[in-house]
């Protein structure tokens, strides 16, 4: 949709027709959307350890994946190939992804 946008926002700049066909269109569009009612059937968001948890797995994934790219580059600049190489690169793998997944559930336990 932004895209039909934006290309016929060139074509109509182009033919003469001005920014404010293109607001009324994005007004047009944004003005149906509903309003977010909060629910009163007693529902709660997370509680603060599901979202330090929440925090800790995004982090650890985070960690893992850097983890993987750098322990394996690190690795093959080492000569390591087979067992030593899976091994290692798992190894950095854990460290990176309990090291930025610790911090991440600290931060979110900050703004809890």
């Amino acid at each position: 949709m932004i895209i039909v946008l934006v290309i016929n926002h060139s074509y109509m700049m182009f033919h003469g027709v001005g920014d404010s066909f293109i607001m009324t269109v994005c007004d047009l569009i944004y003005s149906k959307m509903p309003a977010v009612l909060p629910s009163g059937g007693g529902s709660q968001g997370p509680s603060c350890f599901d979202r330090i948890k929440m925090g800790f797995m995004m982090g650890m994934c985070v960690g893992m994946a850097s983890g993987a790219i750098f322990g394996g580059f690190g690795a093959l600049r080492y000569g390591l190939r087979g067992k030593e190489l899976i091994g290692q690169v798992g190894r950095v793998m854990v460290q990176g992804g309990g090291t930025f997944g610790t911090f991440m559930a600290i931060g979110t336990g900050i703004r809890c």
